[in-house]
């Protein structure tokens, strides 16, 4: 009974901490919708929510500021899986999409589609682009993002690759992949060039509710997978051989994983460009609170990536108001220094 006991707080308190991170996540929903350059008060925000409020109060809440939110709970939720499982599947704690090359990737794959297949275009204020071809880009995204990917697990298979090795071996294809961004925006014309750098500061207003839908739907399917696989998770935390004597099919589990991750990645890269740290910082974060177990970790982790990204976009909009910020450079400032404390502790080593 008491070894029960032990289990049922040991669960109760996993549980709390999710509840408690939902709850913060709704409350940055809130503070979102009040945040900005234009100041709703909360009475403004209710009466536009239950369509009460001023033309221009419904405007901004509904065509502004909720898509936004959308946006960052959707991206930062699937950028937090995609780091999450890369760290276990791979057994490194440094990896995410973003420090094993798998966005610069789905990057070049996106540039690609805008500048050489004619996906982008010019937004009203000229500066902006738009994608015209969303589909298109998301496809050559997803290609550029499993082409990474494959590299990393030829890597990770090679000779027993350590976390060292792995994170230079991101760095070295991440390098790689913006030389060839590069290359092609060096063949475009200057306002494209602008439009495409512009593109890859990352921003979460660029995606229309077609595309959030897009995003969720993959990051919701993406989320089932991995938690019908949460025990293999588990087994795998323990040892590649170690989950194969438990009856784990790892040599297939492995590969499927990242692919799935490259896919809600790349989709995510694809509609707001690249936004830096958060499958990085999410899952850390998570380990702290919740341990190593996956069947809350997985959960936890989308739950948080979508609390940090709020959080930043937040920040973007208030830091330097009226001027909107680009999230991508804010999650890139905060998440770089957490990224030297995990190299140097212990090696990256948890």
């Amino acid at each position: 009974m008491e070894g029960k006991g032990t289990y049922s707080g040991y669960l109760r308190h996993k549980w709390i901490v999710l509840m408690i991170l939902l709850l913060i996540l709704l409350a940055m929903g809130v503070l979102s919708l009040s945040a900005g350059s234009a100041a709703l008060s909360p009475g403004d925000v209710l009466r536009a929510l239950f369509m009460k409020g001023r033309g221009q109060e419904s405007m901004i809440v509904w065509n502004i500021r909720m898509p936004r939110i959308a946006a960052a709970a959707a991206v930062g939720a699937a950028l937090s899986l995609s780091g999450c499982i890369m760290q276990n599947v791979l057994r490194n704690p440094l990896a995410s999409s973003s420090t094993l090359g798998v966005s610069q990737g789905a990057s070049f794959g996106a540039a690609s589609a805008i500048i050489l297949l004619g996906a982008g275009s010019q937004g009203g204020s000229g500066f902006i682009p738009s994608i015209s071809e969303p589909y298109m880009v998301s496809l050559c995204a997803f290609a550029g993002g499993m082409i990474t990917t494959a590299v990393i697990l030829a890597i990770s298979r090679f000779r027993s690759s350590s976390p060292s090795v792995m994170v230079l071996a991101g760095v070295a294809v991440s390098s790689m992949f913006s030389g060839a961004t590069t290359l092609i925006q060096y063949f475009a014309d200057d306002t494209m060039v602008a439009s495409i750098v512009y593109w890859t500061f990352g921003s979460l207003s660029r995606a229309s509710w077609r595309e959030i839908g897009a995003i969720a739907a993959l990051s919701a399917a993406a989320f089932i997978f991995f938690m019908l696989n949460r025990w293999n998770y588990n087994a795998i935390e323990s040892g590649r051989h170690s989950a194969k004597s438990l009856g784990v099919n790892v040599d297939l589990l492995v590969p499927l994983s990242l692919a799935v991750c490259a896919l809600i990645t790349s989709v995510a890269v694809a509609f707001t460009g690249c936004i830096g740290f958060i499958g990085l910082i999410a899952p850390h974060i998570m380990k702290r609170a919740v341990g190593n177990d996956w069947r809350f970790l997985i959960p936890g982790s989308a739950l948080c990536g979508a609390a940090l990204l709020l959080a930043a976009d937040i920040a973007c909009r208030t830091a330097a108001a009226p001027v909107v910020l680009p999230v991508g450079a804010i999650t890139s400032f905060v998440g770089a220094p957490l990224f030297l404390y995990l190299v140097i502790r212990k090696g990256g080593k948890p």
